[in-house]
């Protein structure tokens, strides 16, 4: 009776727990995520195309899409203050190197082992950012130039590419008097 009990409170937990979509966004919300958004974005192409032209560094990679989403779209999420920004990236772009480096004969436990990790890593320092468990499966399953890259993937994209993006953010998140960022540095 009580196993059957457990299954039946395990599955109810399926359900949510709140019906009904998220509350909408103010037309001046909608429009500063949309600017902040696009110049980030269009910051890190421009840069890359300036700084790295003619090598086999990029700057722009696709996690750096799902940043600009929490880092301009949901300013006051602890997800996307500039710790969690630069230390998730950072940090599971490490962890991602290291099991390419030491598990690419193993395609098939490399990029679960990297985004775990990853996960571990950014929780353990208090740097959660969604989008590194997709910078460190970058890492992993990423084109050949990403991975003759080597350790430079850390500095170039995951360390120099979310700095470019969060002076963006500075910049841009404070202009309105609605908006502040950051709400906490370190």
């Amino acid at each position: 009776m009580k196993l059957e009990t457990g299954w039946r409170d395990y599955w109810r937990k399926m359900r949510g727990t709140t019906r009904g979509s998220p509350p909408r966004v103010s037309n001046e919300e909608l429009f500063w995520s949309w600017i902040g958004a696009f110049l980030g974005i269009t910051a890190l192409v421009a840069a890359g195309q300036l700084l790295f032209a003619g090598t086999d560094l990029v700057l722009l990679i696709g996690s750096f899409g799902a940043s600009a989403v929490l880092i301009y779209g949901a300013v006051r999420s602890p997800l996307a203050q500039p710790r969690n920004v630069l230390g998730g990236h950072m940090l599971s772009a490490l962890t991602g190197v290291i099991c390419w480096k030491l598990f690419q004969d193993v395609p098939w436990l490399a990029p679960g082992l990297a985004v775990a990790t990853a996960v571990a890593v950014m929780h353990a320092s208090r740097t959660l950012h969604p989008p590194g468990g997709a910078t460190a499966l970058i890492a992993v399953i990423g084109s050949p130039q990403i991975h003759v890259l080597g350790f430079w993937y850390v500095l170039v994209p995951a360390t120099l590419g979310p700095l470019i993006l969060l002076v963006v953010a500075l910049l841009i998140n404070n202009l309105p008097r609605s908006r502040r960022y950051p709400e906490i540095w370190f």
